[in-house]
């Protein structure tokens, strides 16, 4: 049975009880399968967001499913203070991800405090805490993940809480990080690509240059693989595309669970060193549900062909749209790896390429004002990329654009 609580009346009488810090869309998903999800009035998209990189599975995957009924109907939580076998099973599986042995895994709830984890891990590893980040970056809203955010838009009105120990380099920049580390720093946070920055991908090696860098500072690099773990790119991990990049901490959340809470924080054998019982914790972290829900995700990305499956997908995406915006000056670039693609426009093009998906069944993202950000479920069809591709056309050949391509 499926219930269906919203419609416009209890949309009116409890929407004013939820804080205004989101600018929702008044619509209500009740239902999904597939990339496939249906609003409260029977109406169907498909979904290319994902719950924001989320939903790697999509909805009502029957392995997923099967795994938190299955949980739910024995034990949802105990709390870290025992034995938890599903956390156990998963964080094995996540540190044979990692370059070398001996990584250990500390689990949260989220990717904010999955950095916010790897930070203190850093700090307490190193001794020194100066903090180097990029601009453009994105690691979460706690107030130390929101220190080393660069986007001052998200700053305002929170200045005073903020840790003031943090450097900028430009990110992509070998040389500006050069001249930020030195034998202060305790860690450099980079994401392998940039999400809510726009779908930023950086150089050839430039992952690589950022761990060589650091370690000859003896500096610490966590890298944020929240939004690009678990095979979103076509690696587990997006730095993998570099074999010469090696991390000391990795950071993980998004993805990991199918949809279910989750964050988790990998770090090296010589950091896990350095931590002592009590220094960190989380009440729910690692809890029995959610790990069951990992490990039933991580079953199927880490199936054979899996991930080059991704690969293929995404560079069907890029390369199809950048066919259909081959000739359009509103559109500045078409970029991504794997199933995590930006299509750069001015910001009123976005806008209306937003708009015109959703009229006709496609749900995309806009992020940092321009970008379209499109990271569907992993387990889009081939269809489904043509069928969206065939709506961008639309939109192509019927769009007047009245903007200069470099207004961002």
């Amino acid at each position: 049975m499926v219930l269906r609580y919203r419609n416009e009346k209890v949309t009116r009488e409890t929407e004013s009880s939820i804080l205004n810090t989101y600018g929702r869309q008044q619509i209500s998903f009740v239902r999904g399968k597939g990339c496939t999800v249906w609003d409260s009035s029977g109406r169907e998209y498909i979904d290319l967001v994902a719950g924001i990189a989320v939903n790697s599975l999509g909805y009502s995957h029957p392995r997923l499913v099967s795994a938190i009924c299955n949980q739910a109907n024995s034990v949802i939580h105990t709390s870290n203070l025992y034995e938890i076998d599903n956390q156990s099973v998963l964080a094995s599986r996540l540190a044979a991800h990692a370059q070398s042995a001996g990584w250990k895994v500390f689990f949260s709830n989220s990717g904010a405090e999955a950095n916010e984890a790897a930070i203190k891990f850093a700090f307490k590893a190193t001794g020194r805490r100066k903090i180097v980040s990029m601009d453009n970056s994105f690691h979460g809203r706690t107030a130390m993940t929101l220190s080393v955010t660069g986007q001052r838009k998200y700053w305002s009105g929170f200045e005073n809480l903020l840790y003031k120990d943090v450097e900028w380099a430009e990110y992509g920049s070998a040389e500006s990080l050069r001249e930020k580390i030195d034998s202060d720093t305790a860690c450099v946070m980079v994401e392998p690509v940039q999400g809510e920055g726009g779908v930023i991908v950086p150089g050839k090696d430039y992952l690589t240059q950022v761990t060589e860098m650091a370690r000859k500072n003896g500096t610490l690099v966590i890298m944020d693989e929240v939004q690009t773990g678990v095979g979103r790119t076509g690696r587990f991990f997006a730095h993998l595309w570099e074999e010469g990049c090696r991390p000391d901490i990795i950071t993980m959340a998004k993805a990991l669970a199918g949809g279910l809470p989750i964050g988790a924080t990998l770090v090296s054998g010589s950091v896990a060193s350095a931590i002592r019982q009590g220094d960190h914790g989380s009440t729910f972290g690692g809890n029995p549900l959610s790990t069951a829900a990992a490990n039933a995700v991580l079953d199927v990305v880490e199936s054979s062909g899996f991930m080059a499956d991704v690969s293929r997908k995404g560079e069907m995406l890029v390369s199809g749209l950048r066919r259909v915006f081959e000739k359009a000056q509103y559109v500045h670039e078409v970029r991504g790896k794997g199933l995590m693609i930006g299509l750069d426009m001015d910001s009123k093009s976005a806008a209306g390429f937003k708009s015109f998906a959703f009229d006709r069944g496609f749900i995309v993202n806009v992020t940092h004002e321009h970008v379209v950000r499109l990271v569907p479920p992993l387990v889009i069809g081939v269809e489904e990329i043509e069928s969206f591709l065939s709506m961008a056309r639309a939109f192509a050949s019927s769009y007047v654009h009245a903007e200069p391509a470099s207004g961002h």
